[in-house]
């Protein structure tokens, strides 16, 4: 197996393992939230006050489909909309405390889970695992998390 292969597959096997945490940790709020829709509140957690068209590109979906999950975060009271009072023709968003409270809850569960594998990894094989990640993200073009809401897809 060539060098890439080994990588890619390591990778892959790794991102099933994500994947399985952040579907456990979105377990409690799933009938409030869909993934996607969670993923706006991530987003919106990194970057703050954002415009939708703004949010659409970092979502990489159209304003439509932006415009409509921003209708249902907005409807649950997790997030607030309004119109940019510098254009009239934008509309910014930004969490509610209870927008905040709902991220801030799924990334402990998902930050416990990963704190439960980690642990069992020799220090090490920790460090090494910090340093090919931070490679890793980098080469994604993901900016760094600031440790308390990691940004990209849960």
């Amino acid at each position: 197996m060539q060098e890439l292969d080994m990588v890619s597959s390591a990778v892959l096997t790794g991102s099933r393992v994500l994947v399985a945490i952040a579907a456990r940790s979105l377990a409690a709020v799933e009938e409030r939230v869909t993934l996607p829709q969670f993923r706006m509140l991530v987003v919106l957690s990194g970057h703050g006050e954002t415009k939708l068209v703004t949010m659409a590109e970092l979502l990489d979906v159209n304003s439509s489909t932006a415009m409509r999950m921003a209708d249902r975060l907005a409807a649950a009271g997790l997030i607030v909309r309004e119109v940019n009072p510098d254009n009239r023709r934008e509309t910014l968003m930004r969490l509610t405390p209870e927008g905040r409270r709902l991220v801030d809850e799924v990334t402990a569960r998902r930050r416990a889970e990963i704190d439960s594998i980690v642990s069992r990894m020799a220090p090490e094989h920790r460090r090494a695992l910090v340093e090919a990640m931070a490679a890793f993200n980098e080469a994604a073009g993901e900016p760094p998390a600031d440790g308390s809401h990691p940004l990209g897809w849960p």
